[in-house]
């Protein structure tokens, strides 16, 4: 056994987090594409089976009252909110990310121009996953205003009394960098604009701290570190002191303050429910519930600890085992900067992810070099780790 390999198993032994993993649907495949999408959490083919044949199947239409289906957005929202550090009652769980994305982005334009109708400009990151572009796009054009794409790091200088809104990934995508939430968020504050984060790649894998660093809304996925499954509903969260304030552009009679009352006038309702639009999915929202049970007793400080040493532990392994000039690490090495993947440039990396998927490594790429290697601390160990930068040098060798 190489030392590394013994490296690994007594990591494995030391770790608080590794019960956690008997809590999901595993085999003999290394998967590191959680970033992609979740493993599966052993509650959820039971609670997904009683949604449908008793709660569906039986109760029927009774289960809107009896079975809780109508109050699911809320109370799955609230069971979120502490993995992202916000206090209860700002998250509504529902829709995907891009039109949550769409109703935050739309809302915060609106936002602005209540204190500053002069305000026509939203500032998106140039390198953000293209659904938000896209978005943001629309969005402009919808409101009247014009886009302006840079990069996170020169978002500081771009603001001005113009700036509406701004649309910022905490992760990248791509690379796996960690982008400064808090001094990001402060610098859109005191420009006079309003902040939106998508939290798609850190929401359950590290600490965001909504509450604490004042952020103004923020959207995230569930299906990739909170393990919702496929499609799963996303989420979006507005900041308590701002719902009175939010108009979200796809107003629904689920929204509505009386919405079995089927007035003709939209009147918004109280809280996070402003935020809600039609009739929810509710398959696969409880199925989510069911899963979110895994983080039952889970501190996101204990998962960032493990993550940061899962990846330092495969950037080591990868520097051992691989050939010198054979891989490039393109995402950041220091902590602060470092998401929970770890992204490797090398020619033909389709082919490659290709062959290492055939050894039983599971990753994904993205074009047109870069291999992505996901983390997800509460059912991936050390010696998974060290199997997947072993296979990876034979891969290229």
């Amino acid at each position: 056994m190489s030392e590394l390999a013994l490296k690994a198993e007594k990591l494995d032994v030391a770790d608080e987090l590794a019960a956690k993993r008997d809590g999901f649907v595993l085999d003999d495949v290394v998967y590191l594409d959680g970033n992609s999408l979740g493993a599966l959490p052993v509650a959820v083919p039971g609670r997904v089976e009683d949604v449908v044949r008793r709660q569906w199947g039986e109760l029927r239409i009774r289960s809107w009252t009896e079975g809780g289906w109508w109050t699911a957005p809320e109370r799955i929202g609230d069971r979120i909110a502490p993995l992202v550090g916000a206090a209860a009652g700002q998250i509504v769980v529902g829709d995907s990310t891009s039109v949550n994305v769409f109703k935050a982005l739309v809302g915060a334009v609106r936002l602005a121009r209540s204190a500053g109708p002069e305000r026509d400009e939203i500032v998106v990151d140039a390198t953000t996953f293209p659904t938000d572009g896209y978005i943001a796009g629309s969005a402009a054009r919808m409101t009247g205003c014009t886009l302006r794409p840079v990069t996170p790091s020169e978002v500081p200088g771009a603001l001005g009394d113009r700036t509406a809104a701004v649309l910022l990934n905490h992760v990248d995508y791509r690379t796996g960098r960690l982008h400064d939430l808090p001094s990001l968020t402060a610098a859109v504050h005191a420009a006079g604009a309003v902040v939106v984060w998508d939290l798609c790649h850190s929401a359950g894998a590290l600490p965001v701290g909504l509450d604490e660093h004042g952020v103004d809304l923020a959207v995230g996925c569930t299906y990739k570190y909170l393990n919702g499954g496929p499609g799963s509903p996303a989420f979006l969260y507005v900041r308590a002191d701002l719902q009175d304030r939010f108009d979200s552009p796809l107003p629904g009679w689920n929204s509505h303050v009386e919405p079995f009352g089927m007035r003709s006038a939209y009147e918004p309702a109280a809280g996070a429910a402003r935020g809600r639009v039609g009739t929810p999915d509710i398959l696969s929202m409880l199925a989510l519930e069911a899963a979110l049970e895994v983080w039952d007793g889970v501190a996101v400080d204990a998962v960032r600890a493990k993550s940061l040493a899962l990846t330092d532990f495969f950037l080591e392994c990868v520097e051992t085992y691989v050939p010198d000039g054979r891989t490039e690490c393109v995402t950041p090495r220091a902590h602060g900067e470092r998401g929970s993947q770890v992204a490797l440039r090398c020619p033909d990396a389709g082919e490659v992810m290709k062959r290492l998927i055939e050894r039983g490594v599971v990753g994904d790429f993205r074009h047109p070099d870069v291999l992505r290697f996901g983390f997800t601390p509460l059912y991936v160990g050390f010696a998974d780790v060290e199997r997947a930068a072993r296979a990876l040098a034979e891969v290229l060798a």
